[in-house]
């Protein structure tokens, strides 16, 4: 969380969220209204904000990582135009995504162009999805991979490590971290192309893909700017 979050707790009388980011953020609440509820309820969420909004509550409605990186804001605004009250005021509380938050711990992998792409085909098609990692690859960018891997589509991780493999060398550094920055909850693996589905990976992992210059120097997984040169 950025400083702002941190205080705009107290400058709130509700909160919105899925009911696993609430949890997340118990220590801050204090005696503010709170509205939950499950996966695959955003837009619900977002409704139900607006119309605490238009009754004159100050709301802040919960996101991972970053609000504007597959959160809320962008349903949110869509609500808000579909229910015709853009006018009510609306701050977008940037946050750390999880790919600079992974980055971060596994050292500098992402100081080169690098492309976020996620593997969850609830809202976009595998075939779309295929054809950007083909061309992120094609084009030697770091990839960082949200929602891998789940119980319904244990496969299309092997896919994008099977395009990978056509351009770069199977030593390629990857990093695997899950639940960055989530205090103790964090856990951080270094492996390689070749290697790396053979290792635990759910959706709570953000899979850090080197490309043709990313190397191990010591323990840090390092993408070269060229400054050495």
């Amino acid at each position: 969380m950025t400083v702002r979050v941190q205080t705009v707790w107290n400058e709130v009388d509700v909160i919105v969220g899925y009911k696993t980011y609430i949890d997340l953020i118990r220590p801050y609440i204090t005696n503010q209204q709170i509205v939950s509820n499950g996966m695959r309820q955003e837009i619900d969420r977002c409704q139900e904000a607006i119309r605490l909004a238009a009754e004159g509550h100050s709301v802040a409605v919960v996101s991972s990582g970053d609000a504007g990186v597959y959160g809320m804001a962008g349903i949110m605004i869509e609500c808000l135009e579909k229910e015709g009250l853009l006018d009510i005021p609306l701050e977008i509380i940037p946050g750390i995504t999880a790919a600079t938050a992974a980055a971060s711990m596994l050292g500098a992998p992402l100081m080169h162009d690098f492309a976020v792409i996620s593997l969850s085909d609830l809202m976009t098609p595998w075939e779309v999805i295929e054809k950007r990692v083909r061309l992120a690859a094609e084009g030697d960018f770091i990839f960082a991979i949200y929602n891998p891997k789940s119980k319904g589509r244990p496969l299309h991780i092997e896919t994008v490590r099977e395009i990978l493999l056509r351009h770069r060398r199977p030593e390629t550094p990857v990093g695997l971290v899950r639940e960055a920055l989530r205090g103790k909850e964090s856990s951080v693996q270094m492996t390689t192309l070749a290697d790396f589905t053979n290792h635990t990976i759910d959706m709570l992992t953000t899979v850090i893909i080197g490309n043709s210059q990313t190397r191990m120097i010591g323990p840090y997984m390092v993408t070269p700017r060229g400054y050495m040169l």
